[in-house]
């Protein structure tokens, strides 16, 4: 999912360059989006993850 969001960050920063804003501000949105969905995954994971087990 980190991948994604990167993909989508370079798209809005090439769209910039290029003056597409409309594209770029969607890119962006989305790129924001899916980096805070990505960190909220992981500090769960971090949280739930795998616990020893005393066996």
């Amino acid at each position: 999912m980190l991948r994604w969001s990167v993909s989508f960050l370079l798209i809005a920063i090439v769209a910039a360059i290029f003056g597409f804003g409309g594209i770029a501000g969607a890119a962006v949105g989305i790129a924001k989006i899916l980096f805070f969905v990505f960190v909220a995954l992981f500090v769960l994971s971090l949280i739930v993850g795998n616990k020893p087990t005393n066996a």
